[in-house]
């Protein structure tokens, strides 16, 4: 597949970085197509904007050319650097194009092992990062950050990015495993749709609860495919780069935070980094706290280590007595890192069994007797 028909070069500097900085090892889109095929990472630049209520950015601002000025003047990391900038994706010539043609191109970058990096536009474009794992035919797990859950009705009057979690949803056929939600504000998000989203046994976290102990959002950024972040999610002093603006949210270390547990994790293959505007981000606070969020991600990349063989050697285990049914639990920790997993057997079906992501919390609640609401979710969903 020839991706280079489907963007446009990105200018030369005009500023050069320094010997140390990321844009010394970058392989970036400006006269030649760089060797994706052979990248650990790939970034895209998105510019799509038809699914905003809010509609395009004025001429001249470019969230994802904004991001990566202040991206590329950071200094490497430890370790190796395959990374890639493909340029900027040109449109379709239809929002629904523009789905297909990401949906082509990360299914592209997924079969060549290169981790798709969808920087820019607005938040209903993670549905075409969504529909390249369809590709897969599989179950898939993913986990968004928003302020509040996208669930309106789809309709002539309603702008995508206010519907695009629930085509996600609803998408047939439909392969999705599990869903967490994270950093939803409770005052802006209807309690149906909370109520919904239990119902389907699928997890959310709220911003109070991120920010309480953000540990607790690792294990669902660990068991997702493909992880989507809108920037409205970060609070307005962190990062002024949204509209309207919001004095709560997350904070851009708890942003941060959240693309090291996304780059860190095996299971991870895609990340998208939305809802950017530019015109709201005079000082380019804003840009400097996505281009630092994609820094953490790259850094965590680099930082993956197999874990893999659970009851072997590398793993400790931990099986915890039960009264009632089940009467046991397994859980797992990882010699070489503060990451717990737990082995949940369907209760229907003894050979239906999945070894999931946890926190050391949830070994806690089964070792005083109690069912993790992880492993009643995992249940459900299992049937």
């Amino acid at each position: 597949m020839n991706l280079a028909l489907f963007f446009d070069p990105l200018a030369d500097d005009e500023h050069p970085a320094s010997p140390t900085a990321l844009a010394a090892y970058a392989a970036r889109f400006t006269e030649t197509f760089p060797d994706w095929r052979g990248a650990d990472l790939a970034i895209l630049g998105l510019d799509e904007w038809r699914g905003s209520a809010a509609g395009a950015p004025p001429a001249g601002h470019h969230g994802a050319n904004r991001v990566r000025e202040r991206f590329y003047q950071l200094q490497k990391g430890t370790g190796a650097l395959r990374l890639v900038d493909l340029g900027n994706l040109r449109p379709g010539l239809t929002l629904d194009d523009t789905y297909q043609r990401l949906r082509e191109i990360v299914a592209a970058l997924l079969d060549a092992n290169t981790v798709p990096v969808l920087l820019g536009g607005s938040h209903d474009l993670d549905y075409g990062q969504f529909l390249a794992y369809e590709t897969q035919e599989r179950p898939v797990s993913f986990a968004v950050v928003d302020a509040r859950p996208d669930m309106a009705e789809p309709g002539p009057a309603t702008a995508p990015e206010t519907s695009h979690l629930r085509r996600l949803l609803v998408h047939e056929p439909n392969y999705v495993f599990s869903l967490a939600h994270l950093g939803h504000q409770q005052y802006l998000t209807p309690p149906e749709v909370l109520v919904a989203l239990e119902k389907m046994h699928f997890d959310t976290m709220s911003v109070g609860a991120i920010r309480t102990d953000r540990r607790q959002a690792e294990p669902l950024v660990r068991q997702a495919d493909f992880l989507s972040i809108d920037l409205a999610a970060v609070r307005w002093p962190d990062a002024p780069g949204y509209a309207p603006a919001n004095p709560f949210g997350l904070s851009a270390d708890d942003a941060t935070q959240l693309c090291w547990y996304a780059g860190h994790s095996e299971q991870l293959t895609s990340l998208g980094l939305y809802g950017y505007r530019p015109e709201h981000d005079a000082h380019g606070l804003a840009a400097a706290a996505l281009a630092t969020m994609l820094w953490y991600f790259v850094e965590g990349f680099y930082h993956r280590r197999p874990e893999t063989g659970f009851g072997t050697y590398r793993f400790l285990t931990y099986t915890v007595v039960l009264p009632g049914n089940p009467d046991k639990l397994v859980f797992y920790k990882s010699r070489r890192a503060e990451k717990w997993w737990m082995e949940v057997e369907s209760l229907g079906d003894s050979a239906v069994k999945r070894v999931v992501p946890c926190s050391y919390e949830d070994y806690l609640h089964a070792s005083q007797g109690d069912l993790p609401e992880r492993w009643i979710r995992l249940q459900a969903l299992l049937g």
